[in-house]
This record gives structure tokens, C-alpha cells and sequence, in this order.
């Protein structure tokens, strides 16, 4: 019976089959990190971001009450300026009012349970309304990481009506906590816009004026 070629047979084609297979495992390997996670090189900067902070407009002085949309006396309601505020917030993003800010795609307020203040609601339904901007207001005064979490996933630019006591929560949330020159709090006025632009995933900062009522710094 003729004797088989040397390296011929079962042998030589596991072999093969090795060699075949070498550098698809080889691949594998190079496309690891050492710790066995799947490297697909620098990661992305976060998407480009603009995001308007401001104040709810001015509430009643101690031991007086303001004005539901009922007209009814309501201590968590705005006080008749704060009302004239929200009435010509609108001009903010008007290029006829000579704005230099862009139109809102979307607009965020403080919520809550029946019973809390409504005035940042109270705020900015009147801009909505005139830029037929959706309002949303399902997050309260204390959520603010679930807040900014929804905000920069939102369409950007987006604007923020929010309780002065949790604006540095919001943006400590936002990722833009460390940029120089945020004033620790909010100051004492109403008349505020605070800008928060994030480009190739870094922050910077700008306040600027309302400029709306007679009074306004």
C-alpha cells in the first residue's frame, strides 16, 4: 500500500487551520485594553452646548402676596414686576429688540407638587407661548442632576428658569462647576442671564443683563 506524503493528512490540516486562525487572534488582542474592555481610540468630546440660566422674576416683598393666574392673592406667585418681566422676557430673543441670544428650543422650569411656588413657571410661560417653545416642568428644586442630565441631551440651545438656591447644583450638574469667574451664588436681582457655552467639551461662562424694565441694573 503506497506510504502517504510526509505532512500530509489530519495533522497537517490542524495546522493549517492554526495558522489560518493566528491572526484573527491577534486581532482580537491588538483591539483590547489590558483591562480586557474593547479600545476604539480617543474618546469623542461631548456635543457641542448652549445653555441659558435665569432666575425667576421678582417675587412678592415679605408680608406681601402675589397674583395666580386667577388673579387670587398667592404667596408662591410673582409680584406685579415680576409679572411685567415675564410679559417682555420674550425681547431677550427677538433680533428686533437687539438680542444677541439665540432662540430657545427648549424651555425648562422648576415643577413641584400642587402647592409650591409656580414662579418660574409663572416666568417663562408667557416666552413660550410668543416663541412656541416647548415648557417643561417636571423636574423640581432639589433634582437637579436628574435636570442637567435632561438638558444636555435636549436640543440645543436651552433655557433655564430655576430657584436662585439651586442654580449651583444645576451647574455643578452641567460638568461646568470649575469654570472661572461663576460667582459662588446667585446674586440678589432678577435681571440676569448666565451663559454656559461648552465647545470641543470645554465650558466658558458669561452674565448679562436683562435690560427689560425700568430699574434693571
Amino acid at each position: 500500500m503506497p506510504q502517504a506524503p510526509a505532512g500530509s493528512g489530519p495533522r497537517r490540516r490542524t495546522l493549517l487551520a492554526a495558522a489560518a486562525l493566528a491572526p484573527l487572534a491577534m486581532a482580537g488582542c491588538s483591539a483590547e485594553d489590558p483591562s480586557g474592555t474593547t479600545a476604539h481610540g480617543p474618546k469623542p468630546a461631548p456635543k457641542d452646548a448652549l445653555v441659558m440660566v435665569i432666575r425667576h422674576a421678582e417675587k412678592p416683598y415679605a408680608g406681601d402676596l402675589g397674583e395666580d393666574e386667577d388673579g387670587d392673592e398667592h404667596p408662591g406667585s410673582l409680584a406685579g414686576r415680576g409679572r411685567r418681566r415675564a410679559e417682555e422676557l420674550h425681547r431677550l430673543f427677538l433680533p428686533a429688540g437687539g438680542s444677541t441670544l439665540p432662540r430657545p428650543a427648549v424651555v425648562f422650569a422648576a415643577g413641584g407638587p400642587a402647592g409650591a411656588p409656580a414662579r418660574c413657571r409663572q416666568t417663562v410661560e408667557p416666552l413660550a407661548a410668543t416663541l412656541r417653545t416647548p415648557l417643561r416642568g417636571e423636574f423640581a428644586v432639589g433634582a437637579e442632576p436628574a435636570l442637567g442630565q435632561a438638558v444636555l441631551a435636549a436640543r440645543m440651545p436651552v433655557l433655564v428658569c430655576w430657584e436662585h438656591t439651586g442654580v449651583p447644583r444645576l451647574i455643578h450638574s452641567l460638568g461646568a462647576h470649575q469654570v472661572l469667574g461663576i460667582p459662588a451664588a446667585w446674586p440678589d436681582r432678577y435681571d440676569l442671564v448666565w451663559l454656559f457655552t461648552r465647545r470641543q467639551g470645554r465650558w466658558s461662562f458669561r452674565e448679562l443683563p436683562q435690560h427689560l424694565l425700568p430699574g434693571d441694573a
